[in-house]
């Protein structure tokens, strides 16, 4: 089943759900900022994206820059910064199967569905 990470608060990401309505596909919403992904689930999305941690990381937010720009961290330190400060996360993220992508932009998600 398709699953979305979504934050009902960000345009990009109601976009992303609203395209996965518009598909017909049966889909799963995950209000990630409620339901906090652990550090294994978020591991094995990476790997379904593809990408290192920092790739999924929001550098923007305001958290990351108090609390880790400029410091070195490993996968696992970054993992454990998402999921402690799930704002973090890249969104909207979907999951298809074994495959994921991060809908920025908005067509990547009709890559999966």
């Amino acid at each position: 089943m398709i699953k979305i990470y979504h934050n009902p608060r960000c345009r990009k990401s109601r976009e992303g759900l609203d395209l996965l309505e518009k598909s017909g596909k049966d889909f799963e919403v995950v209000l990630y900022l409620e339901n906090v992904p652990t550090p294994n689930e978020l591991q094995t999305i990476l790997k379904q994206l593809g990408i290192p941690a920092m790739e999924l990381v929001r550098k923007n937010e305001a958290i990351w820059k108090e609390k880790y720009k400029g410091k070195t961290l490993s996968e696992n330190e970054i993992i454990n910064a998402m999921v402690e400060n799930p704002k973090l996360i890249e969104r909207p993220i979907v999951v298809n199967g074994n495959r994921a992508v991060i809908g920025r932009p908005l067509e990547e998600i009709n890559k999966i569905v």
